[in-house]
């Protein structure tokens, strides 16, 4: 199981985006995903003998991948605590923050601070458990950060 699970208590933290996008993946794969797989399945089966019939066996693996990331993402739900901040509010960095860095050329970067589970750096969230995410939890406006040579000024802290 994922490594963000607080092992104290077995919970998963998430920010209410987060969890809204797994229950809207969820919801795809029991309805529409399901349905798909067993069409795929019918036509395979349509097709005759089963024992060298690769279109069936790729539909059971489908049909087998499906079945476990459902339940992985029910568990998931199941054991979700959902961190939520007051809208606009600027305080202390934590999950559900977001951060405006200033670089030392006066470039700012805009960085989200989620769980692990919806962490994405081609969207620019950041895993509070990650080194990067680390050094953000608990800073706030005016902190300063050092990433390996690079020096970072926090600009803000908010949350949508």
């Amino acid at each position: 199981m994922p490594d963000e699970v607080n092992m104290a208590d077995n919970t998963i933290q998430l920010t209410p985006k987060g969890l809204a996008k797994i229950k809207e993946e969820l919801r795809y794969l029991k309805e529409e995903r399901r349905q798909e797989l067993s069409e795929y399945m019918g036509a395979a089966l349509a097709d005759g003998d089963l024992r060298e019939n690769a279109a069936y066996d790729e539909a059971r693996l489908l049909q087998s991948a499906n079945e476990t990331r459902i339940a992985d993402l029910e568990e998931i739900v199941a054991r979700a605590v959902v961190v939520e901040q007051a809208s606009g509010v600027e305080s202390v960095a934590r999950l559900g923050a977001s951060l405006h860095l200033e670089d030392d050329q006066g470039t700012t970067h805009v960085f989200h601070l989620v769980g692990s589970l919806e962490a994405d750096v081609f969207e620019n969230r950041i895993s509070d458990e990650s080194p990067l995410g680390q050094q953000l939890v608990g800073r706030r406006a005016g902190d300063h950060v050092n990433l390996g040579k690079l020096s970072y000024r926090i600009t803000s802290v908010m949350f949508d």
